[in-house]
């Protein structure tokens, strides 16, 4: 986090159903691993389908930014919950 901007933490929930665009969205995350706090995989083989969770302390734009270019990506959902803890990045 280089800039000094006040910032939100929020988690990202994302579900991946076509595991196609699944090295776009790394590519994606490893561009904002600096604002991840954390992340966690869950296949669920069963539904053919990928969940992951992405904890965040970002500035607003920031999140929003990151979450509308996954949002693009084909055969994956997301969305964003915000906590109402603010600080300074």
């Amino acid at each position: 986090m280089t800039e000094n901007k006040e910032t939100r933490v929020a988690v990202m929930g994302i579900i991946v159903e076509d595991t196609d665009s699944t090295e776009a969205l790394n590519a994606i995350l490893h561009e904002y691993g600096s604002y991840i706090i954390g992340r966690m995989g869950v296949p669920y083989r069963e539904k053919n389908i990928n969940i992951v969770s992405i904890a965040l302390d970002a500035p607003q734009d920031t999140i929003s930014a990151m979450s509308g270019r996954i949002g693009k990506l084909s055969g994956i959902s997301v969305k964003t919950a915000y906590s109402n803890v603010k600080g300074n990045g």
